[in-house]
């Protein structure tokens, strides 16, 4: 396992008691490096929505936290965040509150020379996604060709 991995897997397993005292919903967690900082960034949801005040609030308990556990190395910017509109169906309670939604997927590569499809998502499992769209026509992505797929909205 990688440094990486283990600070995203034991900073899951800290705040993950502290999410399910408030009913939040753990999305997503990563460690990465944005120019020449380290940022360790928990996303959370609820029903409703996230606030800025709930952010705070897991954030304060959670800093107590890392700094009595001191497992990263090196420095890094600790950060709670909504994980917006935008936000990528990763796990599988993303897929299963997803159905008979509309998707935006991005591939890698070129499909028929286009690399952004919509649909409405029609089935799952742990290689594939499959998509309606709007000509009926059913399209099976491969995940591993899928660079994004997240919920499309429109303004």
């Amino acid at each position: 396992m990688s440094k990486k991995e283990m600070y995203e897997a034991r900073t899951e397993e800290l705040i993950t008691p502290i999410l399910d005292r408030r009913n939040f919903e753990l999305v997503d967690v990563e460690y990465v490096k944005e120019g020449s900082t380290w940022y360790l960034r928990v996303y959370i949801d609820k029903e409703g929505g996230i606030t800025s005040d709930d952010c705070a609030d897991v954030s304060r308990e959670m800093n107590e936290i890392l700094d009595r556990e001191d497992y990263v190395e090196g420095s890094y910017t600790f950060e709670v965040s909504s994980p917006g509109l935008g936000r990528p169906l990763k796990k599988e309670k993303d897929y299963i509150r997803s159905m008979g939604k509309e998707l935006e997927i991005r591939t890698y590569r070129a499909i028929d020379r286009e690399k952004e499809f919509y649909g409405i998502l029609k089935a799952y499992d742990a290689d594939t996604v499959t998509i309606e769209q709007e000509d009926g026509k059913e399209m099976v992505f491969e995940k591993s060709n899928i660079a994004l797929i997240r919920l499309a909205f429109d303004f």
